[in-house]
């Protein structure tokens, strides 16, 4: 199994739309084999779903994330683990302890939501 976190200098990064990195965790008999930090080769927001498919991961652990975005998550076949902050690492520890929580809700907090204003992430996709 592989974990992808939303990475920002050891926390889990709370705009999924603009990770810049993911740290990876390669799990086996319920722990952490090995890990990595990887760049998004500037992957915006439409493309980020196919670039995980693209490295193989099989979960996301990550903060505010839009629906448009949860949706092309689930349709590469990923497990969403959103709304989450803190340490990647423990959030990670905490999955495979199985006590992290597992938020369904889009929860994706700016395009000016509370004015009324409509959303749209745009394209996304787990097209490559």
């Amino acid at each position: 199994m592989r974990i992808a976190v939303t990475y920002d200098n050891g926390e889990i990064f709370q705009h999924f739309g603009r990770t810049e990195q993911f740290r990876l965790y390669d799990i086996e008999n319920g722990a952490v084999k090995n890990s990595e930090v990887v760049g998004t080769n500037g992957a915006g927001h439409g493309a980020l779903a196919g670039f995980l498919k693209s490295v193989g991961a099989d979960m996301l652990i990550c903060g505010g994330i839009g629906g448009g975005a949860q949706a092309a998550i689930a349709d590469c076949g990923i497990e969403l683990y959103a709304g989450n902050s803190g340490s990647a690492d423990e959030a990670v520890n905490a999955y495979l302890a199985g006590t992290l929580a597992q938020i369904t809700d889009a929860n994706c907090g700016h395009h000016g939501h509370e004015s009324g204003e409509a959303h749209t992430c745009g394209s996304h996709g787990c097209h490559q």
